[in-house]
């Protein structure tokens, strides 16, 4: 069995107990982000998967977005991600601080 060659860790330990790996995150060529994808990304990098720098190229990430989807679920869980819960738990443009 051949191991490809990768920076850092090759599987973090979360803290439910799972194990997180590089072949769980999901492809570079990702264009529809759903929710599931989108916690893999956050819990990548932080639990040190990948680093934020990396996963911003990867995925052609913003910093806006990242930290979006981080706030997000630090303020409500991963339930926030879904594009269903627009809504729910994202303010308005005008109405952020």
């Amino acid at each position: 069995m051949y191991l490809h060659k990768v920076e850092g860790p090759r599987s973090v330990a979360l803290p439910d107990g799972s194990i997180l790996t590089h072949a769980d995150l999901p492809p570079a060529n990702t264009r529809r982000w759903v929710a599931s994808r989108k916690i893999l990304v956050v819990r990548g990098v932080l639990y040190g998967l990948i680093s934020l720098s990396d996963a911003k190229k990867k995925y052609g990430l913003s910093d806006e977005e990242f930290n979006g989807w981080v706030s997000l679920v630090a303020e409500h869980g991963a339930e926030a991600l879904k594009a269903t819960a627009l809504k729910k738990y994202r303010q308005p443009k005008g109405e952020r601080e």
